[in-house]
């Protein structure tokens, strides 16, 4: 048996895992959404561990950085803003500010896109990615549709740095332009047409979580009094760049379900379209297919 001298046994938690506890406390006091997981994330960026190792890490090797960090995430500055990385799918991206946070919702989006090309059975589909961002929506298409070829836009010069950096040395090619009218060479040839635009109503500013208003830029967040201005052009870019039979996949608001099908209408020259629920089944995004001829 083991003996203990000189008082109580040690114990078994690690200073990491206090100090981890406390940050979470704190991180929920300042209205953070998931403070376990960040307090948790934080930890390992800080101390160049994985999540489920944080237990091995040596009380003399804390580092006192992590309270610097937890003060920066308990102003709500984005988690993905400390640790300059963000998972998308299957990858891992750089991101920061002047570029828009990819969220877990949009990789639902994605998936259905994914089966949609598939199930063309195009040898090599022809994919447009429409105010990219990140880039997060194009590289996925590209890593996970064999001999796709995928172009992207994006307006703002401070997101294309940010994306050049995602897409180098994969198959996307990246432009800078206006997303109403990008792509004028490939009119009619698109098999996929996917964005995630700006959606949220100008009148909801005050209601949106600080790390979006806040951090986010403010060109991918808000788009007209009722969120949907952007979403109207993007509809005839998509008509003007799909061939017949060609699909447009968008991702909206939840609160968003109802109105954004009636956009990709019969008289505009749309069939097929519908809503979709996300991992939550809440609407999040609507497709439609453009009418053959």
């Amino acid at each position: 048996m083991q003996q203990h001298f000189g008082g109580r046994p040690p114990n078994p938690r690690s200073v990491l895992l206090a100090e981890v506890a406390q940050a979470t406390q704190r991180l929920a006091d300042a209205g953070v959404p998931s403070p376990r997981n960040d307090a948790e994330e934080l930890a390992a960026f800080v101390h160049g561990v994985k999540r489920g190792e944080l237990h091995s890490v040596k009380d003399a090797d804390f580092d006192a950085r992590y309270w610097e960090v937890i003060a920066r995430r308990e102003a709500r500055e984005p988690l993905q803003h400390i640790t300059g990385r963000v998972f998308f799918r299957y990858t891992e991206l750089q991101v920061g500010p002047g570029v828009f946070v990819p969220r877990p919702e949009t990789e639902s989006v994605v998936g259905w896109a994914i089966d949609a090309v598939r199930a063309m059975d195009v040898v090599e589909p022809l994919i447009v990615d429409l105010c990219t961002g990140s880039g997060a929506i194009a590289l996925a298409l590209a890593q996970e549709v064999p001999r796709s070829r995928v172009h992207a836009v994006e307006l703002s010069e401070d997101a294309l740095q940010w994306a050049r950096k995602n897409v180098e040395g994969s198959r996307v090619e990246l432009r800078q332009g206006d997303a109403l009218y990008a792509f004028p060479d490939l009119n009619g040839q698109v098999d996929l047409v996917i964005s995630n635009p700006p959606y949220i109503p100008l009148t909801e500013w005050e209601y949106v979580q600080p790390e979006a208003r806040d951090y986010d830029p403010q060109l991918a967040l808000f788009s007209g009094e009722d969120g949907l201005d952007l979403i109207r052009g993007l509809e005839r870019t998509a008509h003007r760049l799909l061939r017949p039979g060609g699909v447009v996949v968008v991702e909206h608001a939840d609160t968003q379900g109802g109105q954004v099908p009636w956009i990709f209408t019969e008289e505009r020259g749309w069939a097929d379209a519908a809503d979709h629920p996300d991992l939550n089944n809440r609407p999040r995004f609507a497709t439609a297919r453009r009418a053959m001829p």
